[in-house]
């Protein structure tokens, strides 16, 4: 049996952090059984200082990246065709607004004392580029707990503290130091990097050469 470990680094924020873990998850389905997956996630916010009201998304990642929000709109047809062969909803990926993520990756370490961090952080895109909701938004969050089969009564406990707040900025300052820039991030075994959202075939190959290595 081979033992990979897998700290992915991400944004709830991301649609390339979701569609990865969709690619993933078909690489993981294709080295069952002779390998053991263990996925842990850690926090990454884009837009860390945002606060207030939300923008549509369309001209705030034009502004961000210094292209037209036809460009945009391009760029993001494609993703919603990549997610949707891979089953996943980014219906309303184009009608999204920004949203600040910090109380959502509060959640989701939450989520990870109960063995349920990726139900949650599957809750938390399905909500964002599936429905467009704001998944800053109270109400929305604990939606999401639900659909994750947790505990709606105690989330709402964590949400009106600041538990996993130091949490969530360790994480943060652990893996920007690391010189983790963007997402998502796939560290293999506390010892390589894999960027971006990585087609399953070169992923499978990636973590058979790993394997190969550590023999």
């Amino acid at each position: 049996m081979n033992n990979i470990q897998i700290d992915i680094v991400s944004d709830i924020a991301c649609p390339w952090c979701a569609i990865g873990y969709a690619r993933l998850e078909r690489a993981m389905e294709q080295l069952a059984p002779e390998y053991d997956f263990t996925v842990q996630w850690h926090a990454f916010e884009l837009n860390p200082d945002h606060g207030g009201e939300g923008e549509p998304i369309l001209p705030a990642l034009a502004r961000k990246y210094g292209r037209s929000e036809e460009e945009m709109r391009s760029t993001q047809n494609q993703m919603m065709t990549i997610a949707k062969d891979l089953g996943l909803n980014f219906e309303k990926m184009q009608e999204r607004f920004t949203c600040n993520t910090f109380d959502a990756h509060r959640l989701v370490k939450w989520a990870g004392e109960q063995g349920q961090q990726t139900a949650m952080k599957q809750a938390l895109f399905d909500a964002y580029f599936g429905r467009a909701e704001n998944v800053s938004d109270r109400d929305v969050l604990l939606g999401c707990v639900e659909k994750a089969g947790l505990d709606s009564a105690k989330a709402a406990n964590v949400l009106d503290s600041d538990q996993f707040a130091e949490v969530v900025r360790k994480d943060e300052a652990t893996y920007q130091q690391a010189g983790v820039s963007a997402v998502p991030a796939f560290i293999i075994n506390n010892k390589y990097l894999i960027s971006g959202a990585q087609e399953p075939d070169a992923l499978v190959q990636a973590f058979q050469e790993i394997a190969a290595e550590s023999e």
